[in-house]
């Protein structure tokens, strides 16, 4: 035992739980939100009360809740995982039936203080699952088929439930997820190869059955992929989104126009820009500098995530933080794709940036279920 170590240990054990914090991932996700409250502030045209500081007050119930998350034992979360999917799950059936509709889908419920979005919950609830089921089960039965279809049927069903709304990025993120906790547990690649030839199989009867009764996907998501393979076709009405996305990216330059300066968001060219295209907003104040420098950071948040994960001997503890890091990866790469135009716009918000209550939240309580496995992490 180093003298640091003795040392922390002769501390009462409340503050030495503060001190175990992984206070590095802290401060980087403390500084990713700030930049949104930043790019919120200047998108209002410099008015504080439109989007940054509701944001700014959400944040910080995130922040406390992620505390609270860190503080209670990881056996606790373990014992909890059943329990959380189960909840999550039902709230998704509560949607299907009494959810709110807003810009054609119907994934919310109405709190009154918040729309609550429990597909956002279900990234999480799922991830916590799978990681406890592997925990629980014997590795050497880790690629049988019984014990492969469990987490697969785990996976499959809130998928379902959330395609109905319809959510295509949220259902291939949740597929996303799941698959990682499986690699990461040790699921022979045979498998991922069978998923991988009946995604391309899928893939082709999206197109294959398109205008048929049978089609796949519902015509707006159509329409979206048609925009992603030739944005000028419809200028003016589907294509509109993602070409101004693309003149703001690149009329940021090296530097950006500067703070306040973007001409694309203060004309309101831009679309969504406070939520989905938010990243657009900063390139094009901030130029390649100000992208590049927020890449950065997000790279070090996966990066000490992923280095908490192999520090901890606790096999739950290590498969839930790569599932949440896997999580917050999928988010970060499916929004980036989608303003860039290198894959269709399917609404996934960039975390810790875009405007909303529900992602935050949900993302804040995974950054605390990630501390608590540091925390209570073997030592």
């Amino acid at each position: 035992m180093s003298f640091l170590e003795y040392r922390v240990k002769q501390v009462p054990t409340g503050l030495r739980k503060v001190l175990y914090l992984n206070w590095p991932l802290v401060v980087l996700v403390t500084a990713v939100a700030s930049v949104g409250f930043l790019m919120l502030y200047s998108i209002a045209g410099g008015n504080l009360d439109t989007w940054a500081r509701p944001q700014m007050e959400r944040f910080a119930a995130g922040m406390v809740l992620m505390f609270i998350v860190a503080m209670v034992p990881i056996w606790f979360w373990r014992n909890m995982a059943g329990v959380a999917y189960l909840i999550a799950f039902v709230l998704l059936l509560i949607v299907e039936f009494f959810g709110t509709v807003g810009m054609g889908a119907q994934r919310w419920i109405d709190l009154g203080f918040i729309r609550l979005q429990p597909s956002e919950m279900m990234k999480f609830t799922l991830v916590m699952m799978l990681a406890a089921y592997y925990d629980w089960l014997d590795h050497r039965k880790v690629s049988r088929p019984l014990y492969v279809l469990i987490p697969v049927l785990l996976t499959v069903a809130p998928t379902v439930l959330v395609l109905m709304q319809p959510n295509l990025g949220t259902a291939l993120m949740l597929i996303l997820a799941g698959g990682t906790v499986m690699f990461a547990a040790g699921v022979s690649l045979w498998y991922f190869g069978a998923v991988l030839a009946m995604g391309i199989a899928a893939v082709v009867g999206v197109f294959t059955l398109r205008g048929t009764p049978w089609q796949f996907l519902h015509d707006y998501q159509y329409r979206r992929i048609d925009t992603f393979l030739d944005p000028s076709a419809d200028p003016l009405g589907a294509g509109y989104n993602i070409i101004q996305a693309k003149i703001a990216l690149g009329s940021g330059g090296w530097s950006g126009k500067g703070f306040m300066q973007g001409t694309q968001s203060r004309l309101n060219f831009l679309p969504e820009k406070h939520t989905d295209f938010i990243f657009t907003t900063l390139a094009e104040e901030f130029g390649f500098v100000g992208a590049f420098s927020l890449l950065t950071l997000y790279a070090l948040i996966i990066g000490f995530c992923l280095f908490a994960a192999f520090q901890n001997r606790d096999r739950f503890s290590a498969l839930l933080i790569v599932g949440v890091a896997a999580n917050f990866f999928f988010y970060i790469a499916v929004n980036l794709s989608m303003v860039m135009g290198m894959a269709p716009v399917v609404g996934v918000p960039l975390p810790l940036l875009s405007y909303g209550g529900s992602a935050m939240m949900v993302l804040l309580v995974g950054f605390g279920l990630v501390q608590s496995a540091h925390v209570h992490r073997p030592r």
